[in-house]
């Protein structure tokens, strides 16, 4: 039996990974700013952010401001777990 963990593969892509990263830290956040702290397409980020929500990962939300469309992200308690088990998991491979 290999000492490795598997690696959740919904965490395992860099623009997942840092959505999470990012919203791990602060209670919920825009997806404006989200694009901007990960500097990717606003269609790469929608379908990576589908992606962490259809897992549980996060709630996200649409809403209007002043006839703008706002959607705000935040991470849901299963979402904090699976961030920590990733962690816990990827530092395996670091030692």
């Amino acid at each position: 039996m290999s000492e490795f963990k598997d690696l959740d593969p919904v965490l395992h892509s860099q623009l997942r990974l840092a959505v999470m990263s990012l919203l791990i830290s602060v209670k919920e956040a825009e997806f404006g700013w989200l694009r901007e702290k990960t500097n990717s397409t606003a269609g790469n980020l929608s379908v990576q952010i589908n992606k962490l929500k259809d897992a549980g990962y996060i709630d996200v939300t649409k809403k209007f401001r002043d006839n703008y469309p706002l959607t705000t992200c935040k991470i849901t308690k299963e979402g904090m777990h699976a961030f920590d088990l990733y962690v816990k998991n990827l530092k395996q491979y670091l030692r």
